[in-house]
């Protein structure tokens, strides 16, 4: 049992993220289906490189270039590969007038306007809000808005349906539906960093999260009736954007 869920944790590594497993973790997909539920947990170690990356830096440079370089840290890591769903999602939403334009719009490997302009913002955005919240919080920030929101982009998986049919398309292999068991383990990834936070601030970024995934699921259900793995890409971009917002929201 322990080697089969080592097994489903390392497919998420190996899905989400360009670090290295073991030789031994298989390409089954129903072991990639049933890795969704160590989405969360990826996220930990994502922000945790961006952490440690942070407070080696701050070392020598000031705050925001430690930020700076803590964000090229988890891009890398990741392989920007949600920040190419954040892309492809605008692109799609914004230049299509129907599901199937939207769909091949998204689709499409090359950036539009729409994508460049959210790619941006959102860059900017981590930049601003990491460089403001006060140093010692900033590494805390990191793993818990990382794992926060893929628990965001994991509640698509729970509650909506797949769109896309293609079987090339990047999260075909997560499609099958979470069930109640394999949320909570989710949420016991997330909930563990979120302890270490001063609590308003932390339900304040919660709070704010949650609003942004409930209001992009929204959008997703009136123009596609369910989401892709673009989809899932940009709720994790964006819900990471509010949780940081909330972090700095002062109730004084």
């Amino acid at each position: 049992m322990i080697r089969r869920e080592l097994e489903y944790f390392f497919g998420a590594v190996r899905f989400f993220t360009r670090l290295p497993v073991p030789a031994w973790v298989g390409h089954s997909a129903e072991a990639l289906n049933r890795s969704a539920r160590y989405f969360p947990a990826v996220g930990l170690i994502v922000g945790g490189i961006g952490a440690l990356l942070y407070l080696a830096a701050l070392r020598l440079w000031p705050q925001p270039v430690a930020v700076l370089l803590s964000m090229a840290a988890t891009i890398y890591a990741t392989g920007a590969f949600h920040e190419d769903g954040l892309a492809d999602t605008v692109d799609g939403l914004g230049g299509g007038w129907d599901k199937l334009r939207i769909l091949e719009i998204m689709k499409d490997s090359r950036v539009g306007s729409y994508g460049v302009v959210a790619m941006v913002l959102a860059l900017l955005g981590k930049f601003a809000l990491l460089s403001a919240l006060d140093a010692p919080l900033v590494p805390l920030a990191l793993i818990a808005g990382h794992a926060l929101s893929r628990f965001c982009s994991t509640a698509l998986l729970a509650t909506m349906d797949y769109v896309r049919e293609d079987l090339l398309a990047k999260a075909k292999p997560l499609a099958t539906r979470l069930t109640a068991g394999e949320m909570l383990v989710a949420l016991a990834f997330v909930l563990l960093p979120l302890a270490f936070l001063p609590i308003s601030r932390a339900a304040t970024g919660v709070v704010l999260a949650i609003l942004a995934t409930l209001w992009l699921a929204a959008r997703f259900r009136r123009w596609l009736g369910g989401y892709t793995g673009d989809c899932l890409g940009a709720t994790q971009q964006v819900s990471e954007l509010a949780f940081y917002l909330g972090l700095l929201a002062d109730w004084s």
